[in-house]
């Protein structure tokens, strides 16, 4: 899942991108409010944890100006205003939720978490495909009774295919929701990580559940389809 992060305290910023990144996340960071409208407008995001008070131009109007244009991403707000008035003026502002600094790290990430899950319209904690089942709250995968052992970014992967479950995928949306903008388009980041999960899913004996449409994309599905699979 991709995240963006608008905050201009350089600490913060380096912190909250480092516990995202070591969580799987593809991260990008901006320094002030112009960056992060232009960045939230040019992407399509998961979440967006975006800081109140920004130099340039703040959080609210950044909020608004999305909200205004179309754009759902859920948002998270950051504020050091600890008051119902200000809470309220930002979730009527179209924020998704809030959090008040100082805050918990793991608090944080619970958080993008829950409005990743939101962000597809489930609120369920264990999605099954087949004989797999995948723990987005431990973030565990198995299939039957064998654990799967999964990088961060290959869990990732793999849950945001599981929420499209049945749909097909194309590499431009892997790229934009998995990966950051300094992964080299031209690269086959995309194609080494598919076949990495799928590997590591080959159980001895089950059949395979990502599948290749040819020209298309990918999908995660317990039934072989149609099209060629490889």
């Amino acid at each position: 899942m991709r995240v963006l992060v608008v905050e201009d305290s350089a600490r913060l910023q380096r912190s909250l991108g480092t516990a995202l990144r070591k969580s799987g996340y593809a991260v990008d960071l901006a320094g002030d409010g112009e960056e992060g409208l232009w960045l939230a407008e040019s992407h399509d995001y998961d979440v967006i944890i975006l800081d109140i008070m920004l130099p340039k131009r703040d959080g609210l109007s950044v909020l608004t100006t999305l909200r205004e244009h179309g754009k759902t991403t859920h948002v998270l707000l950051l504020t050091a205003r600890d008051t119902v008035p200000d809470r309220v003026k930002g979730l009527r502002a179209g924020a998704d939720d809030y959090l008040i600094k100082p805050f918990d790290l793991e608090e944080l990430l619970a958080r993008v978490q829950s409005l990743c899950r939101r962000a597809y319209g489930s609120k369920q904690a264990v999605i099954k495909v087949g004989d797999m089942e995948l723990d987005t709250l431990g973030r565990r995968v198995k299939r039957g009774r064998y654990p799967i052992d999964l990088t961060a970014r290959e869990y990732l992967l793999l849950e945001y295919l599981a929420r499209r479950r049945g749909q097909v995928v194309t590499r431009a949306e892997i790229e934009e929701h998995i990966y950051d903008g300094q992964v080299d388009p031209m690269s086959n980041v995309v194609d080494s990580a598919i076949c990495s999960v799928r590997k590591k899913l080959a159980v001895a004996g089950d059949e395979p559940l990502i599948h290749t449409r040819r020209g298309l994309g990918y999908a995660l599905d317990q039934a072989a389809a149609e099209a060629p699979t490889t």
